[in-house]
């Protein structure tokens, strides 16, 4: 390859920080093909895994649909969609009926066989995407042990997923490698899930885009859930746009997920694609929170940088309203105090069971098998079971349903929504709520609601923050608008030192 270089005829693409746009650009040139993108980023993984931890495993097949998109992009009408060819990694709840394991980060699960693919990933196959591989994650999306014991991004099967930017900085969780994978230039684009916090934080902290979609904007079927209730499957790039391309493959009705039939109604015509406008901010109304949250800031630089950014939205046609309040905002923060902890409590182990039950093989079969199984001497030290414990699984474990605790709490959770969020949005007629980093996320979980997260700084460690945009349920549209606008009027994100400058040059040669 480096003899090619010396020919004039052949064009090169520098793969790391390029947009899904810009790689089908060369595909579409022949400046790239689909395998050499592949095994870049198997390349990649190889040399910064190790210090990463953010891929669990690489599928073996990668690089034969590499193969495939590229046979395809030569027929007539043979690209199927923006994703064709792009490689996406999964977090590990996320089901592939494939080579790839989908064990949540637990020894458990692993070699467990799964009926089927995710729903998101049926449609990722159906529009020529490259499953790359599974991303590092909390185990069990954290809800194996008591809130803070285990750390952020461990599971037995990976280890413990590292900050690209600086590794001693906690790397967020649960979609820790989904977010750690795409900051570090280890794939174009990935797949996290949320139930509360999971997409936002890490991504924030990573230096990344993430949506959080509405829930039941996307399908969860055959994606290991700890409440269907809240969980939600939504994509992360390094751009806005590229986090949308991904999104408008994912979206839509699936008859495993009822709830996504309800929600076509907030898919534009077209997709979300065209709300990637520049002029998105224009007489956009922000219900601005930074006055909840100014108090978590000391560095004056860093309160300067989100002053200065929340003056550039108003410049560019935003209105800023500041200092409104949420009535319930205390309660609503606080997960023990709102109920989402002891509603979560009783969701999981419904779920989880029911996730269990349908895996065509398996070690375990319910959550009472998963304790055993942790507390198995063959396998107690590998989970870490004296480290981290198992305390939310032992407290899941004591739950039945149904149950009136559960209803109302429910019901509690339903009308604090109402009284505080949603009024909050609608009395003051918001297109979307603003806050710093990701911290509003507890508000956002208990009521489904969708958020984007875009970088927005480094602190004096060099440690990436964000800015989140939320809004009502479907109200999409309106947050990539605001979001893409934002982005490209501040451009922040700067790839972590990790990621090592590469160029591909070749022609297009599906043999190399």
């Amino acid at each position: 390859m480096s003899g090619e270089a010396q020919d004039t005829s052949v064009k090169s693409i520098t793969i790391e920080e390029a947009t899904v746009e810009e790689i089908q650009l060369a595909f579409k040139e022949n400046n790239l093909t689909s395998r050499q993108l592949v095994q870049h980023y198997i390349n990649a993984i190889e040399e910064l895994n190790p210090t990463l931890s953010a891929v669990i495993e690489v599928n073996p097949d990668a690089l034969s649909q590499a193969d495939q998109a590229d046979r395809e992009r030569n027929l007539p009408g043979g690209c199927l969609s923006g994703m064709h060819g792009i490689p996406v990694m999964l977090k590990d709840n996320i089901a592939t009926k494939d080579k790839l394991n989908t064990a949540a980060g637990s020894l458990a699960l692993l070699n467990s066989v799964v009926p089927r693919d995710a729903g998101v990933v049926d449609k990722l196959r159906k529009a020529g995407a490259v499953i790359l591989g599974k991303a590092g994650l909390t185990e069990w999306c954290n809800f194996r042990s008591s809130s803070g014991k285990m750390p952020d991004g461990w599971s037995a099967r990976g280890g413990t997923v590292s900050n690209p930017y600086v590794r001693s900085t906690e790397p967020g969780g649960s979609s820790t490698g989904s977010a750690v994978s795409v900051a570090a230039n280890l794939v174009t684009v990935s797949l996290g899930t949320e139930t509360s916090g999971s997409i936002v934080q890490p991504c924030s902290i990573s230096g990344v885009v993430g949506i959080k979609p509405t829930v039941g904007l996307t399908s969860r079927a055959g994606t290991f859930s700890g409440s269907l209730r809240q969980d939600t499957v939504g994509p992360i790039g390094r751009t806005v746009s590229d986090a949308v391309y991904l999104l408008d493959e994912i979206v839509g009705y699936d008859p495993r997920d009822e709830i996504t039939k309800e929600n076509i109604q907030y898919i534009p015509s077209g997709g979300f694609k065209q709300c990637l406008k520049h002029d998105g901010l224009n007489n956009k109304r922000l219900g601005n929170l930074w006055h909840y949250f100014k108090v978590e800031y000391t560095d004056p630089e860093i309160v300067r940088t989100f002053e200065d950014h929340f003056n550039v939205m108003s410049q560019n046609g935003a209105v800023l309203i500041n200092d409104l309040a949420i009535s319930n905002i205390e309660t609503v923060m606080n997960p023990e105090e709102s109920g989402e902890q002891l509603a979560l409590k009783y969701e999981f182990k419904r779920d989880l069971n029911v996730y269990l039950s349908n895996l065509l093989e398996s070690l375990i079969r319910s959550l009472t098998a998963a304790i055993a199984f942790n507390e198995d001497p063959n396998y107690r030290d590998q989970e870490k079971l004296d480290e981290y414990g198992q305390e939310f699984f032992l407290m899941s474990e004591q739950t039945s349903l149904p149950n009136s605790e559960y209803t109302n709490t429910v019901e509690k959770l339903t009308k604090l929504c109402e009284e505080g969020f949603e009024k909050f949005m609608n009395d003051h007629n918001l297109d979307a709520m603003l806050a710093p980093e990701f911290f509003a996320y507890p508000m956002l979980a208990i009521g489904g609601y969708p958020a984007i997260v875009v970088p927005a700084g480094y602190d004096p460690d060099g440690v990436p923050y964000a800015i989140m945009f939320a809004g009502l349920k479907g109200s999409e549209a309106k947050l990539i608008e605001i979001a893409y606008a934002f982005e490209q009027l501040t451009k922040v994100r700067k790839p972590p030192r990790v990621a090592t400058s590469s160029t591909i040059e070749s022609k297009m040669d599906v043999s190399l």
